[in-house]
């Protein structure tokens, strides 16, 4: 440690500051990058504070203090608002995707706060994160103004929007484009159906709905999908109620170019993310601030969307989605033409 005497000059608009003084004190860029990812990461402010001490030469020298982690961790805030204000006229969304993952915010009197993502495939084939907000809870009125931010920065109607079944997200998809083919994920779905089928026999139930999801085509889809009620109606009426509730929903990604099936048929991408994220957020026992939760869950989910990878959108795709739009547009449905010049 050296003791240094700091000169006290009057006299000056502005208090003196030493160029020497302010190098020696001045963080490396290179130290503020590895505490910011180590807080992405789910490292703790404290333990960053004791990993950092740790790692300098005598095992004692404080690197950085938890205010100062602190302090370097808002270049995730500047980073989220940014991502909410970003031009989204640029991104040709094709398949939309919703969902929600809850955390406890002890701002919020411990209460579960939902924060609501979107996320889409463009025509490039390309996976990006679109948008992300808190609500409240998962209501039809905070899922609506979720989705009026994307669209008010320049975001085209999608083809298809594919969620699980809560009720307030579907109201606030069918009210904001009543024109795209709204998909009901399948994770969720089978879910819900095997919740009311007793184990000695899931298994078996099982495989029938999985034959109707990755049915050739829609048609084909809907037949399996009548025998499957038909079959069980009876045998299970709660497991089969479950199944036909929504059902066309459940059924719409058949409809759909078949390389295409399994990347819209669930929410799974983003789902992913949350697993991550929540394992991150288990040290911490609860967020304190809603602009702490905030900028942590999109640190997450941003790094993960930067692996996502593409789906292919050959000439073969191309071509189906456009007798897609045909027919849809033949029918009355007012579908954005995707291959429009």
């Amino acid at each position: 440690m050296i003791e240094l005497e700091v000169p006290q000059v009057r006299g000056l608009e502005d208090p003196y500051r030493s160029l020497i003084w302010q190098g020696l004190g001045r963080r490396s860029v290179s130290l503020e990058k590895l505490a910011t990812e180590m807080y992405a990461r789910g490292l703790s402010v404290r333990d960053i504070e004791d990993l950092l001490k740790q790692l300098s030469d005598d095992g004692q020298t404080m690197l950085l203090s938890k205010s100062s982690v602190s302090e370097v961790t808002e270049v995730l805030w500047q980073a989220y608002e940014s991502f909410t204000k970003r031009e989204l006229s640029s991104f040709d969304v094709v398949y939309l995707f919703a969902d929600a993952v809850h955390e406890s915010l002890k701002q919020q009197a411990n209460c579960s706060q939902a924060v609501l993502v979107t996320w889409g495939i463009l025509r490039d084939g390309s996976k990006v994160l679109l948008h992300m907000s808190l609500g409240n809870k998962e209501s039809a009125d905070s899922w609506l103004e979720h989705f009026r931010s994307p669209v008010s920065r320049g975001m085209l109607t999608p083809l298809t929007v594919t969620s699980d079944g809560a009720p307030g997200l579907i109201k606030a998809i069918e009210g904001m484009w009543p024109e795209a083919e709204r998909i009901r994920c399948w994770v969720h779905k089978m879910r819900n159906v095997l919740d009311k089928v007793p184990d000695e026999q899931r298994e078996t139930v099982k495989r029938l709905p999985f034959d109707i999801r990755d049915a050739p085509d829609h048609a084909i889809g809907q037949a399996r999908a009548k025998a499957f009620i038909e079959q069980y109606k009876s045998k299970l009426p709660s497991a089969a109620a479950c199944f036909e509730e929504d059902l066309e929903a459940s059924l719409n990604h058949l409809k759909l170019p078949s390389l295409h099936h399994k990347s819209i048929r669930t929410t799974n991408l983003v789902e992913r993310g949350f697993e991550e994220e929540r394992r991150r957020s288990k040290v911490i026992p609860e967020f304190r601030t809603e602009k702490e939760c905030l900028k942590l869950v999109f640190a997450v989910l941003w790094r993960a969307s930067q692996r996502w990878l593409k789906v292919k959108f050959t000439e073969i795709e191309r071509r189906q989605l456009e007798a897609y739009i045909r027919v849809r547009q033949a029918s009355g449905k007012k579908v954005r033409d995707l291959f429009a010049a």
